[in-house]
């Protein structure tokens, strides 16, 4: 039994800020019944594919984000299948969504009109700017992907080298970290009707999430007046925390504590150093030289002898590719990757496994994601409409 497996959770999202939220219930034992609609998630095409064969149900984008979901097909604004929405309202704790503020509306199916049909409901959007019930801008409405929320909360203006262009971080930030947000949102709501037995709308917006994340840049400015820029993979109060190429690729140092800076001179075989620059304002003040001074001795080693020599002792990693990844031990003991059936491939595919651990019931992100309308019998049958436990329907999965 999962954590969440008295919970049952209607998702209509897409793409990956949604699904992503949800996909964080479900490995933790939720009832995420994915909600699409007629032809299903925009992603559901999106390569990766094993074989690039027309006969594979959906790639590795939507695989790797609605794993362990149950899907229906649903057009809400064909009478009859808004009826069979509101059936499953009516069973459901939780609905999320990720369109644009207002096209629930359309439907007539926002916050208030399912509420009507389940007063315990926890509603939960994600979008670009918000939705208005929680605070009105003129930019909702607007379309919002990663790359303008990246944009907007300043994450583009402080990522990149010193003299180079702002640069989007390489992961979907703004949807991930949006994603992330919301499902703790959802679950504060949750816990908030256990006590009170009172739902509620829970709203999060990527612009919002990416200034939060940047929490950082906005102490910066109220304490200097100077808006922080781009330093490469330098820390700006922190000195040496930096990435340095070695003779075979890149490795970063973390040595900004007096005692590993010590220890890293030591290793350095430069005593100097360490008597030059005893304490951390002298580190920083004098952190070009001292930059200059590592990046030599580092340059002449392979990386590999490195981390040997410094772990332990001084905070020290590779710059790791996806292959090395695949590669670490550590990786496969901590359950990070996960084998999954791929409909349409003699083969099993790899996605990332669930870095949230409970000793207790622990979520099990083992099952693929679902086929379009695969669970509309199931869903909508005499027995769905019967139990509302989830774990007494059963599932071809």
């Amino acid at each position: 039994m999962g954590a969440l497996s008295d919970l049952r959770v209607l998702d209509l999202t897409q793409v990956l800020a949604g699904p992503y939220c949800t996909m964080l219930l479900a490995d933790m034992g939720a009832d995420v019944v994915k909600v699409e609609r007629p032809g299903g998630d925009l992603i559901r095409p999106n390569p990766p594919f094993v074989d690039d064969a027309d006969e594979e149900a959906y790639g590795g984008y939507f695989q790797s984000v609605n794993r362990g979901k149950r899907s229906i097909q649903l057009a809400l604004d064909d009478p009859s299948d808004r009826e069979s929405f509101l059936s499953l309202v009516e069973r459901a704790d939780v609905v999320v969504e990720n369109y644009r503020a207002g096209t629930m509306e359309k439907f007539d199916l926002g916050y208030e009109t399912l509420r009507e049909r389940n007063p315990q409901l926890i509603y939960s959007s994600i979008r670009g700017f918000g939705d208005p019930r929680t605070g009105e801008t003129d930019r909702q409405g607007q379309p919002s992907f990663d790359l303008v929320a990246q944009a907007l909360g300043g994450v583009m203006e402080i990522t990149g080298q010193e003299d180079g262009p702002p640069t989007k971080v390489g992961p979907g930030i703004g949807d991930l970290f949006t994603a992330v947000l919301n499902a703790v949102g959802i679950l504060g709501a949750v816990h908030h009707r256990e006590r009170t037995g009172e739902g509620q709308y829970v709203d999060t917006a990527m612009y919002d999430a990416m200034i939060s994340m940047c929490e950082r840049t906005v102490y910066q400015y109220s304490y200097t007046g100077e808006s922080p820029s781009r330093r490469g993979n330098a820390h700006p109060t922190l000195f040496p925390y930096n990435a340095f190429e070695t003779a075979d690729g890149y490795v970063v140092l973390a040595a900004f504590g007096t005692n590993h800076w010590r220890t890293l001179c030591e290793k350095m075989d430069r005593p100097d150093l360490a008597a030059d620059y005893p304490d951390a304002e002298s580190r920083l003040a004098n952190r070009e030289h001292l930059r200059a001074e590592i990046a030599d001795w580092l340059l002449e080693r392979e990386t590999d002898a490195v981390v040997e020599d410094l772990t332990g002792s001084v905070p020290v990693a590779p710059v790791q590719n996806t292959a090395d990844i695949f590669e670490d031990p550590h990786v496969h003991a901590r359950e990070m990757l996960v084998d999954v059936e791929q409909p349409g491939a003699e083969q099993s595919v790899t996605i990332a496994g669930s870095p949230i651990k409970m000793t207790e019931t622990p979520p099990t992100p083992g099952s693929r994601a679902p086929l379009l309308d695969e669970h509309r019998e199931e869903l909508l049958g005499s027995t769905a409409v019967e139990g509302d436990d989830p774990g007494t329907v059963e599932s071809d999965d």
